[in-house]
């Protein structure tokens, strides 16, 4: 999605919500490979603290201070890419701020799953003007370079230029509860579930 739909290159400025996510905390690292400005959107302060000492973002805004606008704005400037994973408002500012041709790659809308009623954009209107790009990404829609991905992706985590971070739970009769932690930005990093111990397992 950054590469094919993002276009992203070095030294443009690259904006990711839902940062402390698995599939936002690398592609923050892989902006950063390719030599992008990364800003990074989390929910809390210790997140940002992990994006910025562990993951390597130039930095990270934690989208619940209530100077987040005046700090985004500072922080950005004015964007060429946005990976969007979670929709709402964070969407609709950064709509507000796309430099010429910039492309916004849709991943996921987590804001709004649960929304009873959508909330519409405001700031739509800026595509035309700056002749942006907004399109959706579906990994599925790649699988035939999943293979070229994995290859690319291990040698990026053997030479030590990716780093992962799993928030592991314990216990299959919790996973329902697990599960609402992505929508209530629980975890850090990538989410599991531990079903038993190896010791324990019966498979």
């Amino acid at each position: 999605g950054l590469t094919e739909i993002g276009e992203i290159k070095a030294g443009e400025t690259l904006v990711v919500s839902g940062a402390a996510g698995a599939t936002g905390s690398v592609v923050c690292q892989i902006g950063k490979i390719i030599g992008a400005k990364v800003i990074a959107i989390a929910g809390s302060d210790d997140k940002c603290q992990w994006l910025e000492q562990e993951v390597g973002v130039d930095k990270a805004l934690n989208y619940k201070s209530p100077d987040f606008a005046k700090e985004f704005k500072q922080s950005v400037g004015y964007l060429d890419v946005y990976f969007d994973n979670v929709g709402g408002e964070i969407l609709d500012l950064c709509l507000s701020r796309l430099n010429k041709n910039a492309r916004i790659v849709m991943c996921g809308a987590i804001s709004a799953y649960n929304d009873t009623k959508p909330r519409g954009l405001q700031n739509y209107l800026s595509l035309i003007g700056q002749r942006a790009k907004m399109q959706g990404f579906i990994v599925m829609d790649y699988g035939a370079r999943f293979g070229e991905a994995r290859q690319k992706l291990a040698e990026w985590l053997a030479a030590g230029k990716l780093k992962r971070r799993f928030h592991i739970e314990k216990g299959l009769e919790g996973a329902p509860q697990y599960l609402n932690h992505l929508f209530e930005g629980k975890n850090t990093g990538k989410l599991l579930v531990q079903v038993s111990s190896r010791g324990n397992s019966k498979l």
